[in-house]
């Protein structure tokens, strides 16, 4: 399948790395279907592409590689949307944002993805041991050079 997006112009997408979210992401609740692609081979993070919108695009990832004891306490009756029946059998991801030279990561809204169905969630927990902008890294100094446009 062929997207079209506004970073890296026209992509082919293998289908099994569409995702599906029924309600959508926090703020996009119209959009449902993304893609999720790959930043680079040794790369945690991944672009999870809106498919009918080029211009809808969030940064991801694991949150467990920059907060390894990370568990979103998730109740059974969450998952039954995306027909999944055990917390431990989903991918968990985060969107990631920049803010100066800072990569932080949103641990209250994450996303759970059943891998079996492809159907995904946005959680929003109610826990206050984790933020919307918990930090994860630093980047290096090539990667805070002025933005243009």
């Amino acid at each position: 399948m062929n997207i079209q997006t506004s970073r890296f112009g026209q992509l082919e997408v293998d289908e099994t790395r569409l995702i599906t979210f029924e309600r959508g992401i926090l703020g996009f609740p119209d959009t449902s279907t993304y893609a999720l692609v790959q930043t680079g081979e040794e790369s945690g993070f991944y672009w999870l592409q809106a498919i009918d919108k080029p211009d809808l695009a969030f940064v991801v990832c694991d949150p467990r590689l920059f907060v390894p004891d990370y568990r979103a306490p998730v109740k059974t009756e969450e998952l039954m949307p995306i027909d999944l029946a055990d917390a431990n059998a989903a991918q968990i991801f985060i969107i990631v944002n920049k803010v100066d030279d800072l990569l932080t990561g949103n641990l209250q809204g994450p996303l759970v993805v059943n891998v079996e169905n492809r159907k995904a969630k946005q959680l929003v927990l109610s826990d206050k041991r984790f933020s919307t902008r918990h930090p994860l890294m630093r980047l290096p100094k090539e990667h805070q050079m002025s933005r243009t446009g």
